[in-house]
């Protein structure tokens, strides 16, 4: 992937790290890397910027050591008591099309989760398709602390399915904190990794991904996210009856082919 000029982010960090891979870095480290009005914001923007670039998986972390995202700045709420319904309203829908951005991105996304992911940035995280955790890691959907309820940033939706609606009612209704170990345990995580190997872990992940069919891999999304959202077997299977039709036209898969016959690795060219 050639350089690209990003746009100018004040609460938000983009790196290249080459083999059509990148990292989106949530940076605010001075304040836990609380999420803003601004922040929200600059998520729409920065998964603009990434969606049509010929990439093949993107992490997403925090500056610092001491958390990946502790949600939203609490120095920030009076903007949001101060606000009218409809005002609350557009905010809102900056901030839920902000995390939908990240989510709806084309290729995998990666979260590198480390020190407090809580409110907001359980959300962040759970936008995510992948999520790899370190010792540190603490998760907490504390919305309720604040008079607010878990029906928040798509968190009640992703939850419910990765942990069942029992444990999400439980973790939602008493706000309290989930370590890594039990995020690993009932499916809020996928793996538990020492921190100084989790980024290190989240790029070989990524290239792992990175090996394969770029449709492949993409049209896999697809079909994951969207077979979460419909409750029709037939529906699913159309999905995936047109997805798999679609990759037989690709150069890729009859590359894939012979390769496995030449007994050597496919080279793909995502055409």
């Amino acid at each position: 992937m050639t350089a690209v000029d990003f746009p100018k982010l004040e609460t938000l960090e983009i790196e290249e790290l080459g083999a059509d891979i990148a990292v989106l870095r949530v940076n605010r480290p001075e304040r836990m890397n609380a999420q803003t009005v601004r922040m929200f914001h600059e998520y729409g923007i920065a998964a603009r910027a990434l969606r049509d670039l010929p990439l093949r998986a993107l992490i997403l972390t925090g500056v610092g050591e001491r958390a990946f995202c502790a949600g939203f700045d609490l120095d920030e709420i009076d903007v949001i008591t101060r606000m009218g319904v409809r005002e609350f309203l557009k905010f809102q829908e900056t901030a839920t099309g902000g995390i939908q951005a990240i989510r709806h991105l084309p290729f995998p996304v990666i979260a590198a989760v480390h020190g407090a992911a809580t409110g907001g940035g359980l959300a962040l995280a759970l936008a995510a398709d992948i999520r790899l955790v370190a010792p540190t890691a603490k998760f907490s959907a504390a919305f309720v602390k604040v008079g607010l309820s878990i029906g928040e940033l798509g968190t009640s939706y992703h939850l419910t399915r990765l942990v069942g609606p029992g444990r999400a009612a439980e973790i939602g209704y008493t706000a309290r904190l989930v370590g890594a170990e039990e995020a690993v345990r009932i499916g809020l995580a996928n793996r538990l990794v020492p921190s100084e190997r989790l980024l290190d872990e989240a790029v070989e992940t990524a290239r792992l991904i990175a090996a394969n069919s770029p449709g492949g891999v993409r049209l896999s999304k697809r079909a994951i996210q969207r077979n979460q959202e419909i409750t029709s077997y037939a529906a699913a299977l159309e999905l995936e009856n047109r997805g798999q039709a679609l990759l037989t036209r690709t150069d890729d898969m009859p590359e894939a082919l012979t390769a496995f016959k030449e007994k050597r690795a496919p080279r793909f060219t995502g055409r």
